[in-house]
This record gives C-alpha cells, structure tokens and sequence, in this order.
C-alpha cells in the first residue's frame, strides 16, 4: 500500500511539468508557404512554466499536418532538473466553412527530481479540437489526455536510509494520467499568432482533481 501511494503521489508531480503545455495556432492563418512555426509560451499549472517549440508543414492530399517538437520547463532555480519534451503531430481532418476540427498526438518524454527522488517517464498526449476560424482571429475548446505510461524510479541514498527496502527501476503499468479540457481563442497579424488557453484538470479516475485545477497559458508564434 505504501509503495502504491508512493507512485500515485509522486506520479502526481512528474504530471505536473508542464502538461498541458502546447503550441497553439490558427489554422485559417496558416499559408501554404508558410513552412516553418517557431513558438513561445508562459503558462501556470501547478506554477509557473515556459515552454519553446518548433513546427513544419507538411501540405498533404487529405488534410495539412504540423510536425512539431515543444520543451517545457518550470521555474525554479535548476531549469534541467524538471522538463518535458513532445514530440508528434497536429493534424486538421474536418474543415466546413469556417469550423475546424483538428487532432494532437504527441509523444512523451519527462524528467522530475528533487532530495528524495528522481524520474524520468515515457507517455503520451492526445488532444481534439472544434473550433471557428478567420484569418485573424479564432476560437474554439479543447479536449484532452496527459498520460504516464511507464516511470523509473531512483531513490536518492537519504530516501534509503529511511526506507531500507525500496526499489529502484521501472515501474509498470501506467502510473497516472491527467485528462484535461477548456478554450483557446487568439488574434493574428501578418506572421504572428497571440493565442490564449484557459481551462481545467481532472485525474483519471474522474473523482479528484489535482491541487491547482486549472491552467493558463498564454504564447506567440511566428512563422514563415
């Protein structure tokens, strides 16, 4: 019971960096030439976080698709100790007039560590997005699930000497996951995107949210 509590809690912490952390854009702003998205961003979950990231345009028959790569990080005095990295994609499968609805599925690569412990973890990011867009303007709501897949453990030797019998190594099945849902509205101009998302967070078993349940973040992009 102990060693489960243990992973629950500190499952909890390593979801906590930066995860619903994205870039965010407007699809009815995107041009054909416009190949390469570079972003920035500031958000709070949990704290403050700040998140980079990078985009390709790949212009297909059936649907456009974002290759993307994003690292995020919170503040703090070590920006290496905590950080999550996605990689993947985002993908517009419905246009009708101006409503869109478009996919994110990433990749997941996160680390945590602090006196006592420290992780590294493999998940997954999956989101969907309905919205309406104009050229410069857009808004729409988002659904989505931060999941932890498998996490290694390594206890620092002060954890050990307070628990003798604890265990390094990975631990499997899935140790935690955060489902969250809210809007994204923004404006653009010329190359730029300001985009704004609001919303909140629910662990996966639908009974408890995490201590801050909500998150903020606000981000730029500029493209060409």
């Amino acid at each position: 019971m102990k060693t489960i509590l243990k992973i629950t809690v500190i499952s909890c912490l390593i979801l906590s960096i930066g995860s619903v952390n994205a870039q965010t854009f407007n699809w009815a702003s995107l041009k054909d030439g416009n190949k390469h998205i570079v972003s920035a961003n500031l958000g709070f979950e949990f704290g403050m976080t700040y998140g980079l990231g990078y985009g390709y345009q790949f212009k297909t028959r059936l649907f456009p698709i974002v290759a993307n790569v994003e690292y995020s990080f919170p503040s703090g005095s070590n920006i290496i100790d905590d950080f999550k990295t996605k990689i993947g994609s985002q993908i517009r499968l419905i246009e009708f007039h101006n409503f869109q609805f478009s996919a994110n599925i990433y990749g997941v690569f996160r680390r945590y560590e602090n006196d006592l412990t420290r992780l590294v973890n493999f998940g997954s990011d999956m989101a969907g997005i309905v919205g309406y867009y104009r050229p410069k303007w857009f808004f729409s709501g988002e659904v989505g699930f931060d999941k932890a897949i498998v996490t290694q453990f390594k206890h620092s030797d002060a954890y050990k000497g307070q628990f003798s019998d604890v265990m390094d190594g990975w631990y499997k099945p899935s140790t935690g996951g955060n489902f969250y849902y809210g809007l994204q509205t923004g404006f653009s101009f010329t190359k730029n995107d300001i985009n704004l998302r609001i919303g909140m967070l629910l662990t996966q078993d639908f009974k408890t949210t995490p201590m801050v349940p909500y998150y903020v973040q606000l981000g730029y992009n500029r493209k060409f």
